[in-house]
């Protein structure tokens, strides 16, 4: 049935008549008519046969979405994507785009981060792959039999901001092949709010696909000189480099760090810092002979080893 539903999506998506969506579970969305609705499932005219959608892949029905202007829109700005969402509860956004969050692994640790675009752009956190150059990205990929793991062993690595800690990598494309990516959609930072419900989705200390809630404690903590997002969300060794979502299941920032020892006192790099290392990135591009690569500024001398010249 999801095989007949997913085909039927592709030929929808492709009508530029003004129907009903409806937007299912695995991130596809079926387009039509809507001609009746039972406990069990909806029935939709797609123009040449009716389909019956069953409730559970469902996760939003949208009528008349073209005539009412209720649909999602998707605008890419040049390597990832924002959207127009609407508020969802955070399991049905786990369901929508959890599959977007992955696990970032080099020689002896691991740590997250999330697919930006459907060619395998990825973001992590610098410190996450620091110094080394063999790193796998492991998706995990909903199937009719729970999650299975797709462990892609190329990945390059594109730019690397140390300062910011933050990297962009890509899976090989010849590895990559045809196999299909959930994207991550970015929000714009203006629109995230104190005391706003935010959850977070990675891989602490190596528990797979973890999802912890919070609220937004502040949007602009200052410390050693930058801004983050401080979070109630908790956040510990191995979420590094993974979303901080939304309720719209967009990414508001980067999980990066915590205070040891303590309680609800997480970080995370804004979601204006991330667009604007992904747009510079010819800055800061990956030199393999070099792997800190990016600009380095030598420390100024302490006072007790200056010369002072009489």
């Amino acid at each position: 049935m999801r095989f007949l539903i997913a085909a039927c999506a592709f030929i929808l998506l492709c009508h530029t008549g003004i129907g009903d969506v409806i937007r299912l579970s695995e991130g596809n969305s079926v387009k039509g008519r809507i001609i009746k609705k039972t406990a069990d499932a909806v029935f939709v005219d797609i123009g040449h046969t009716i389909i019956s959608v069953p409730n559970g892949e469902i996760l939003e029905i949208i009528e008349d979405a073209e005539e009412g202007g209720g649909g999602t829109t998707a605008k890419t700005v040049d390597l990832y994507t924002q959207v127009d969402a609407k508020e969802m509860s955070v399991k049905d956004n786990v369901d929508r785009i959890g599959e977007g969050v992955v696990l970032v692994r080099r020689p002896g640790a691991l740590g997250s981060g999330f697919i930006i675009n459907e060619d395998g752009h990825t973001i992590t956190n610098a410190h996450v792959i620091e110094g080394e150059q063999d790193i796998t990205i492991t998706v995990f990929h909903q199937t009719d039999k729970g999650f299975e793991k797709k462990v892609f062993k190329k990945v390059h690595i594109v730019a690397v901001n140390p300062y910011v800690d933050l990297a962009l990598l890509k899976i090989d494309e010849e590895e990559l092949g045809e196999f299909e990516l959930k994207v991550v959609p970015f929000a714009n930072l203006k629109d995230v709010k104190q005391g706003e419900k935010v959850f977070a989705i990675g891989n602490p200390l190596g528990l797979e696909r973890s999802v912890s809630e919070g609220i937004v404690s502040i949007t602009n903590r200052g410390h050693t000189g930058m801004t983050y997002i401080q979070t109630t969300a908790p956040i510990n060794p191995g979420n590094s480099g993974g979303p901080l979502f939304n309720v719209n299941g967009e990414m508001i920032g980067v999980t990066s760090w915590g205070f040891g020892g303590t309680e609800g006192l997480n970080f995370a790099i804004p979601v204006n810092r991330v667009k604007e290392f992904i747009e510079n990135r010819d800055a800061f591009a990956y030199d393999k002979d070099n792997p800190n690569s990016g600009y380095h500024y030598l420390e100024p001398p302490k006072r007790g080893d200056e010369k002072v010249k009489e």
